[in-house]
């Protein structure tokens, strides 16, 4: 069973994903958050397998929240998605760096929604190449993110030649299953160096690679 909480300030919004969700056999709603705050309490309360998280609420907007959540040991399992607007949310990439494992627009399709939230409990960024063209564009008219991550000291020198390249083709939207194909490799292989990237990057996920690769210069945005 995959649990969830809902935090976003339009009552509506939540009573309708609720709905949504609820109506699915494998996922259960543990609660619902109008204020940032609230939904960092709530977390902690319940320890869900993932938020869906608006990033403008009041009080503690979703950002922070999403700081706090990924920033607390206890909760290490827990994975934020974010609910969005690409036209006037100006905070995603930062979102991200702060440790959401993806992000949906707010007014998404249910079928959308219930894959989206499957996906991130699953452990997986949902990251779509469309969607990390709009970071890397986003990246490059602000140079850099609000919130920078930590990255290990030396951590980039400890890479393999081919954890570089794929950390590379990831940060432009490269699936797994796209660079199996372009190195003539199967998945299994992709995964493990994906993985074994993020550990030595301390990337929570997909997601943060590609942050990363744009903040330690190991990928450049398009000129």
């Amino acid at each position: 069973m995959i649990t969830v909480a809902l935090a976003d300030d339009q009552p509506l919004v939540r009573s309708g994903f609720r709905a949504l969700l609820d109506a699915e056999d494998d996922i259960e709603v543990v609660g619902e958050a109008g204020r940032g705050d609230d939904a960092v309490s709530l977390v902690t309360r319940t320890v869900p397998d993932v938020v869906v998280m608006d990033i403008r609420m009041p009080g503690l907007d979703g950002l922070e929240a999403t700081r706090r959540i990924t920033a607390d040991p206890a909760l290490s399992s827990v994975r934020v998605l974010i609910l969005t607007t690409f036209e006037l949310d100006e905070y995603v990439f930062d979102a991200l760096a702060a440790g959401a494992s993806g992000f949906v627009v707010k007014h998404t399709e249910p079928a959308e929604l219930l894959r989206a939230v499957r996906v991130i409990a699953a452990g997986e960024a949902l990251l779509s190449p469309g969607v990390t063209r709009r970071l890397i564009s986003r990246f490059t008219r602000r140079n850099q993110p609000a919130t920078a991550l930590d990255v290990p000291v030396g951590a980039v020198d400890f890479l393999t030649e081919r954890e570089t390249d794929v950390v590379r083709l990831v940060a432009v939207g490269l699936s797994n299953e796209e660079i199996a194909q372009r190195w003539v490799v199967s998945n299994a292989t992709v995964r493990t160096h994906v993985s074994r990237a993020m550990s030595k990057l301390a990337a929570r996920d997909r997601a943060q690679l590609v942050v990363l690769a744009y903040q330690v210069g190991l990928a450049s945005p398009p000129v």
